[in-house]
This record gives C-alpha cells, structure tokens and sequence, in this order.
C-alpha cells in the first residue's frame, strides 16, 4: 500500500493573506444557514440582469460553430476595434486595435497577471491602500514587494506621490491606481492624472489604471480615463470591464488598453497562461459596448436613487460617510471607538446586514465599512431601519 504524500503549498501560497471576499462568503454562508434574513450589501455583485439586447445577441452567437473552435489569444479584431471605436466615442482616444487593445478573461485575470510580465524579485510595485486586493497578491505572485500609498480623506482619497520613499522609487516598476476608486468611490481630476504623467516619466514607473468604475458616475459627471491626458500612453495602460458597467459579472470579458509595450508584455503571459475568450461572448461584448447609452442612464439612476436613499439614511443616523461621484460603493466611518471588524460583525450578528470591513482593504480603511449599492431601494430602507434599531 502506497505512503500518503505530504504535499507542501508553495512558500507564495502560504504567505497570502486571506482573501477578503472568500471570508465575506464564509460569514454570509454561516448567517444564511442559521435562516437569517440576511440584507447582504457586501460585494460588488450587480442585482439586475444583463440587458437583454446583450443577451440576445449571446444566444445568436452562441450557435455558430465558428465560435465552437479556440479563439484568438489576443481578442478577434473586431472586438478590439469595438474598444477602439467606444474609447473614441467616450474619451476621444484614439488606440490602434492590432497593438493597444487586449481582450481579457475579466480585468481581475489581466490585473493579476499584469506583475508576472514586468517584476523581477525584489522589485518594487507601488499599491493604493485602501484598494483591491489583487494588486498585491499579484505582486507576491511575481516576487515582487508591495509599497502602500494610504489613501486617505485629508488627501482627497489620492495617494500622495511626494511621500514614497526615494529608496523605493528607485527599485518601484509599476503602480496601481484606480479611479472611480473602490472602495471610497472618490475620483481622479486632470490636475492629478497630469502629475501622475510627470511623475512615472521622470522615475521609469509603469502606470496601470484599474478603471472598472468610469461609466457607474452620478450627476452627469463623466469620470475621465487616465489616457485622455496627454502622454499618458508614453507610461500606462488602462483596465476596463464590462462587468459593472453592462451587468456582466459572471461573463468575465474585459480589455486592457493603452501603451503597446505594456500591452504586448501583458499578451505574451497570456499566450502561455490562457487561450483567449469564447467568441461568442466576444460577440456578446461588441454589443455592449454599442449599448445605447439611453440603457446604460437608466441602470445609474437607479444607482443614483438608492445612493441618496442610503447616503441620507444613515447620515441621519449620525454615521459619517461622503456621497460617492461614482461606483455603487459607499464608505462609511464606523462609530467612534469600533474597528472596522467588529462594526461589520455588529450590523451582520444584530442587523442581518453584510458589509465589507474596510480594513479588508489595507491597514488605511481601519474604521470604515463600505456598503455596496447591490440591493433594491425597499431593502435599503429596511437595512436603514435595522440600523437605527442597533446603533
């Protein structure tokens, strides 16, 4: 009879930290299964369908054998020129299809890869904090070391370039922004995406702007893209998805834009990682992208009324919290003398309400939570009302 293998995780698995969504899974399992009425306002999970014109069009495409066979590793060129055609249509950019565009299995899939093609061991990747938390398990992941930007009320939510150590700068290849920013929902101004230009031209840093957010904006102010700045393209490349934006969080098609090096840097991990996206979701992508943007209106109203709707419920409580610009996020400081953790275990133990603690995000979002906008208005004013009953 054969001896049972000890099998050791790689020293990269056991040093990652643990992921805070999965964690968020396991206390929202442990609630439901105990027959609570769980408001669950956690993460960032549209509530409403894909629109039906996107779906349709899935359905033609999903037919043709042409689309049964692997696709291309790079996106089929018409769907890049559909990225090229919306970048110009929404940001006057103008990207050549063939070298500046990339399709991605979701922006997380080319987030996560993005250090694999640039970082050496021991090199520096610059990482807001708050902020996603791909951004520094993928730099574990290449060998990389992560610096902290705290992003911070006082600084507007932007990092503060001035404060990076000069020891670090010169070993730092790449940073992550991202903007609309999860999870404070703060954005970038041009003032502060022109500095950003100068400041990666003069250390050799590589820009990678996660920009999931740009189309979920309240009040017709249109975030920009950090490559309508001039230069831009000279020092970054940007991530969008059509997960938030579209209602397309389980279809995981997204693109990658921007500098060619970093665009082709990026590709050549994929064409050995992965073998590109179903074609008829790429299909199903240019339809989104041509999505009238009448239909796209009515998805952020109703963003916007349950924004105001929370917002206001819980200022009147007394909770702190800034009316976001855009994402469906709202970060909110939790009473005073209760971290984040345990503001977030009262509401899920007392409240029936699952929020993300912000300290999930990086050591900076200690004493927020952050309420994702995922739930209709009827179950937001009922989440208000278990709260005034707690606090």
């Amino acid at each position: 009879m054969s001896k049972r293998v000890f099998i050791e995780p790689a020293k990269r698995v056991k040093h990652l930290p643990p992921y805070l969504f999965a964690t968020i899974d396991r206390m929202k399992e442990k609630s439901l299964s105990k027959g609570v009425d769980l408001i669950d306002m956690s993460i960032g999970d549209p509530d409403m369908p894909t629109p039906r014109h996107i779906v349709e069009c899935m359905r033609r495409a999903v037919k043709n054998p042409a689309h049964h066979q692997y696709p291309s590793y790079a996106g089929m060129p018409s769907f890049r020129q559909a990225v090229a055609d919306w970048y110009k249509r929404r940001f006057n950019v103008s990207l050549d299809p063939k070298t500046e565009v990339l399709s991605l299995i979701g922006s997380k899939e080319g987030i996560g890869h993005m250090p694999l093609a640039f970082i050496n061991p021991g090199d520096y990747v610059l990482v807001p904090s708050p902020g996603y938390p791909v951004y520094p398990v993928a730099t574990l992941f290449a060998g990389g070391k992560s610096h902290q930007m705290p992003l911070l009320a006082k600084n507007a939510y932007l990092p503060d370039l001035e404060a990076i150590p000069k020891g670090v700068l010169k070993k730092a290849r790449l940073m992550f922004i991202n903007y609309p920013n999860n999870p404070t929902g703060a954005c970038a101004d041009r003032r502060f995406f022109r500095r950003l230009v100068t400041f990666a031209s003069d250390n050799n840093i590589l820009i990678c702007h996660d920009a999931a957010y740009t189309e979920m904006y309240y009040d017709g102010e249109k975030p920009l893209s950090f490559l309508q700045i001039p230069g831009a393209k000279n020092v970054g490349i940007e991530f969008h998805s059509l997960s938030k934006t579209y209602n397309m969080t389980g279809w995981r098609i997204a693109f990658a834009a921007g500098n060619k090096d970093a665009i082709a840097g990026l590709g050549k991990i994929k064409t050995n990682i992965d073998s590109g996206i179903f074609q008829a979701i790429q299909e199903a992508g240019i339809e989104a992208l041509n999505t009238d943007d009448r239909v796209l209106k009515k998805l952020r109203d109703t963003y916007q009324k349950r924004r105001d709707l929370l917002h206001d419920g819980l200022t009147r409580l007394g909770l702190r919290a800034d009316k976001p610009e855009a994402t469906f996020y709202l970060w909110v400081e939790c009473p005073k003398g209760i971290s984040s953790m345990d503001f977030t275990v009262h509401l899920l133990n007392n409240a029936g309400i699952l929020t993300t603690p912000g300290n999930g995000f990086g050591a900076p979002g200690e004493g927020y939570v952050r309420f994702a906008l995922t739930v209709p208005l009827k179950r937001i004013r009922e989440a208000v009302q278990r709260i005034r009953k707690i606090i």
